[in-house]
């Protein structure tokens, strides 16, 4: 055997294992990236992505890499964010503009996705049984274990926060979000929140997505 023939063995088995392994080339510097890029979203999110309430900043970890994805391209194209009554909105625009290409997007959103989803307890009341009526009007998009579906790009519900989701709520009821042209799931989601005919139905809805487990 050539020397070049043993070179070009060693790697042919050097690709084959890492197959075989279920590893891709280039997976833990895309980890690595994703690591490095999500400090930027640390001081708001928190290292573990768990959110932090004060800051208006909700839990982010283990949510799916498409969603992620979805969120920033909207925050980066300005169909989100823009809204001078979307505080918490135009806080994340700059911060998804700081990546500067769709690599790091899909990097940071796989990082996310791999975080450890946190657990947290309910924070508001609400009428869980009322909610779980109201709910049905949901269910097409978010599922009916509140598990989302990628086709329809509607998110996961369950498990998210009961204080974000009813502050979302209102902010798309009011039309502080999902009146973008550009953003036709928000849009969706405007539309279906003028169905919520005032707060206690918002918190009853979310009382009731709260005893979902997707």
């Amino acid at each position: 055997m050539t020397r070049l023939h043993a070179i070009g063995w060693t790697l042919f088995t050097l690709v084959l294992g890492l197959v075989l392994s279920g590893c891709q080339p280039g997976t833990a510097s895309e980890a690595k990236r994703g690591k490095e890029l999500f400090q930027t979203c640390v001081p708001c999110h928190g290292p573990a992505g768990a959110g932090r309430r004060e800051v208006a900043a909700p839990g982010i970890a283990g949510m799916s890499t498409w969603y992620v994805q979805q969120e920033l391209h909207k925050f980066v194209s300005g169909a989100r964010g823009t809204n001078f009554d979307d505080v918490e909105g135009m806080h994340m625009q700059p911060m998804a503009l700081s990546l500067a290409t769709d690599e790091d997007v899909k990097a940071v959103s796989q990082y996310v996705a791999s975080l450890p989803q946190p657990k947290h307890v309910s924070t508001l009341g609400g009428d869980a049984k009322a909610g779980q009526a109201l709910y049905a009007t949901c269910i097409a998009c978010h599922g009916a274990n509140g598990e989302g579906n990628q086709v329809l790009k509607a998110p996961r519900v369950a498990g998210v926060e009961d204080w974000y989701l009813t502050a979302e709520l209102r902010k798309f009821k009011a039309g502080v979000r999902g009146t973008d042209p550009e953003d036709q799931e928000g849009q969706m989601m405007h539309n279906m929140t003028v169905t919520l005919a005032n707060d206690k139905a918002i918190q009853d809805v979310v009382a009731y997505i709260e005893t979902l487990k997707p």
